[in-house]
């Protein structure tokens, strides 16, 4: 006799339970399987510094653990990498006044404004590449990520990058090592952070680049880089839906006028700075930074390093 469609879907769920599998569309509680791993993993982990400790929080847990299908081992393995990275680079230490220079053209700066999910935007501007440090490069953007973290609304782990291609060239293009060694670290140790990454406009010169980096960016990054075309339909559309466009400067196919004021912003950071130190506990005056400096002292030091020379 032949079986009902219901018959069907009660054999074929057997059949996979006796296999040891679920079927795609079969519910389950994700949920308790997922705070399972991250028990597993924080147990994996074993005692941990103060500062280990305050950066491994559930949240954390779960972007490795997202970031490496769920699989313990790995994501342990991921997480002990980036411990040992975060104990020698030493992000959380780092201060605007040290990277100043750096960002002295804008390009790369934190936005005035969040995308329609209340996400910290980062914008860049390839074509006001100013210093070939690769050290430099990367303190700054790493610098830039820890303050959009830490700026980040309450239960969000994401941000959102637009990267303006305005004035880029291959002579303004950083070198592939440092674009692969800055691919490396956002990759691996800040897994799951970001949500997308928009290349507005770029010139046809820039798919030779791609060509090559290209090869050092995984799956799940890759996934989130858009390549977005002001005459393109499915463009506008992408733009409408991260953005307001009422917030979006016109260089991203929005109706705001943005201009960076490297003055204004260096104050802004070294605002920020005095919050880093506070939630990382540094000092118990929380007007000193990790170097023992008062925020006047700071203050002072940062805008002598954004005042052009004369």
């Amino acid at each position: 006799m032949a079986q009902t469609y219901e018959q069907i879907l009660t054999d074929r769920s057997r059949f996979y339970q006796m296999r040891g599998r679920r079927p795609q569309n079969q519910p389950k509680n994700d949920a308790a399987a997922q705070d399972t791993k991250v028990r597993e993993l924080r147990e994996a982990l074993g005692p941990l510094s103060v500062r280990s400790l305050k950066f491994c929080t559930d949240a954390c847990l779960r972007r490795y653990l997202e970031a490496r299908n769920w699989n313990v081992d790995k994501a342990h393995k991921m997480l002990e990498e980036t411990l040992k990275w975060r104990s020698t680079f030493k992000p959380e230490e780092i201060r605007w006044h040290e990277v100043a220079h750096e960002g002295e053209t804008g390009k790369v700066s934190k936005a005035n404004f969040h995308d329609r999910l209340g996400r910290t935007v980062l914008i860049m501007r390839p074509g006001k590449q100013n210093t070939a440090s690769l050290e430099g490069n990367i303190r700054h953007l790493v610098y830039l990520m820890e303050n959009a973290i830490l700026n980040l609304p309450e239960g969000q782990e994401q941000m959102s990058w637009l990267i303006d291609f305005n004035g880029w060239s291959l002579n303004t293009n950083v070198p592939i090592k440092t674009a692969r060694d800055i691919i490396y670290i956002l990759q691996n140790h800040y897994p799951e952070r970001l949500a997308i990454v928009v290349l507005y406009s770029p010139p046809r010169i820039f798919e030779a680049f791609w060509k090559v980096v290209k090869y050092f960016v995984d799956k799940k990054t890759n996934e989130k880089i858009r390549f977005v075309y002001p005459n393109n339909k499915d463009s506008v559309e992408l733009m409408k839906k991260f953005f307001d466009a009422e917030n979006l400067p016109s260089e991203f196919g929005g109706k705001a006028t943005m201009k960076y004021d490297h003055e204004e912003f260096s104050r802004l950071m070294t605002q920020d700075d005095i919050k880093t130190t506070k939630f990382w506990g540094f000092d118990s005056n929380p007007n000193h930074d990790t170097n023992g400096y008062s925020k006047d002292q700071v203050v002072a030091k940062t805008l002598s390093l954004a005042s052009p020379a004369t």
